[in-house]
């Protein structure tokens, strides 16, 4: 049996953008990426902690240092900026698999920095 998992998990980073005139998705500080292990392309899940909102769309790398969380396109509506929102993406595996694996997690700052 195949079940889908908690995979990368920024907890409560702050939206420094709301790009609607862009095509859609998020730009995420590649540093951010790294730390939670998420790729270009990625789908993502995000719940918006100011309003409720809870939405997917996919990863754009944003500048690597930069802190940016930025909405694109349509998913700029569901945030202002410094909003906090949640951005997880999960994983389809094995039962079994599933037991065992942990999920990569990351608490960036306020100004979306990660501690050293």
């Amino acid at each position: 049996m195949m079940i889908e998992v908690l995979k990368s998990k920024l907890h409560c980073a702050r939206v420094t953008e709301a790009n609607l005139n862009y095509m859609g998705s998020i730009t995420i500080d590649e540093d951010l990426m790294d730390a939670v292990d998420l790729i270009a392309g990625e789908k993502v899940y995000i719940a918006n902690n100011n309003n409720g909102e809870r939405f997917e769309t996919y990863v754009i790398k944003g500048e690597r240092g930069s802190g940016c969380i930025c909405l694109n396109g349509a998913a700029a509506r569901k945030v202002q900026v410094g909003d906090v929102v949640i951005i997880m993406s999960y994983a389809l595996m094995d039962f079994e698999e599933a037991k065992s694996f942990k999920p990569m997690i990351a608490f960036p700052n306020a100004e979306n920095k990660l501690p050293h």
